[in-house]
């Protein structure tokens, strides 16, 4: 497409002193028609508003680029309503500023006849007035799909899991709004169809759906299958990877590279500890390998400890003893499971309780 000095010249050059080059401008004008017809002035208002905004003047330039659009646009009409709408939705004014950098083309949408139904929609599956701006504003791209032929069928496979009670679907979207972008037919029902193939049953797909629903959203023959494919090749059962993912569903999108492998051989090579064992204590692979599995098995090995695996789980882990395992020694462990998030390694001293000795009841 040719743009003559005819069709507005004076836009070209504000483009220009913005410092796009001629076949960005070209790109933009077959984006939006309606920049042929738009007044430098105009254009200069919305540019300089963006920047009051929050948005930070070098991302300006791709959200223009991405939306043109939003240079055509009347500013007290479209840009600034929407603007004021959003910002009661959130609880820093920067939140604002990264919804219109991630998806611009919000601006373009009717706060009357897209945003108000969507949050009704949304209020309407459970989720709370508060939590309605932390949905919209994680994924902006939601004001762009329709309610009746997109965002209901979502509601509807959710639905088919057995999400009845009310307010279960909203919990998840809370989760994860980017759920409601995937199409049922290509993504979510053929993973949902893989996660039974493997073994799991509706309250697991539940379980998965509430806690961990981006799994659905992976595709199930590029990330699924390879991790499942991987587990058996280790030597686990089918039976097993089914306890393993309904334990910890992520265990199915970890890379295998970065993730699996790695813990997998630490579990065997350093804490000599059969394979077979980790299967009742999936959590294992939500540890992190540096801060946490290495940290602490090095001071199991200083201490010259041996723990059962039970004992293991609690050492390793997030969730307070049982009491049957609460030993001084076991509590020591502990103690640094919870610390070394703030303060790092401690030393034995500094863990144990005053006038407690390190081995026995004492």
């Amino acid at each position: 497409m040719e743009i003559s000095s005819s069709q507005n010249g004076s836009i070209m050059w504000f483009f220009r002193d913005k410092g796009f080059d001629d076949k960005s401008i070209h790109e933009m004008f077959k984006k939006c028609k309606r920049l042929e017809g738009v007044h430098r002035d105009r254009a200069s208002e919305n540019w300089a508003y963006l920047r009051t905004i929050g948005i930070q003047d070098r991302k300006i330039p791709s959200i223009v680029t991405k939306c043109p659009k939003i240079l055509a646009l009347g500013l007290n009409e479209k840009i600034v309503p929407m603007v004021q709408c959003l910002a009661t939705l959130g609880t820093k004014p920067s939140e604002v500023a990264s919804a219109i950098a991630k998806f611009p083309h919000i601006l373009s949408h009717s706060v009357e006849e897209k945003l108000c139904p969507l949050l009704a929609f949304f209020q309407a599956l459970g989720v709370p007035e508060k939590q309605l701006g932390k949905v919209i504003l994680v994924n902006p791209r939601l004001i762009s799909y329709s309610i009746e032929s997109k965002l209901t069928q979502i509601v509807d496979f959710l639905a088919s899991l057995g999400f009845t009670r009310e307010g279960m679907i909203g919990k998840v979207l809370q989760k994860y709004p980017f759920i409601m972008g995937y199409s049922v037919d290509k993504r979510l029902r053929p993973t949902s169809e893989f996660l039974k193939l493997i073994g799991l049953t509706e309250q697991d797909l539940q379980k998965v759906a509430m806690n961990f629903p981006e799994v659905f959203c992976r595709d199930a023959n590029k990330i699924l299958s390879p991790n499942v494919a991987y587990l058996k090749r280790r030597g686990f059962e089918d039976g097993q990877i089914a306890a393993l993912v309904s334990g910890y569903p992520p265990i199915l999108i970890k890379s295998i590279k970065n993730s699996l492998e790695p813990r997998i051989r630490f579990l065997v090579e350093v804490m000599k500890r059969d394979i077979n064992e980790v299967v009742n204590y999936p959590d294992f692979f939500r540890c992190g390998l540096k801060k946490t599995l290495e940290l602490r098995q090095k001071l199991l090995e200083q201490r010259k400890i041996e723990l059962d695996w039970q004992c293991v789980e609690c050492a390793f882990s997030d969730t307070p003893f049982q009491d049957i395992y609460e030993t001084n020694l076991a509590l020591e462990v502990r103690m640094l499971a919870i610390r070394d998030k703030r303060r790092g390694m401690l030393s034995v001293a500094e863990m144990r309780k005053p006038g407690q000795k390190a081995f026995g009841r004492g």
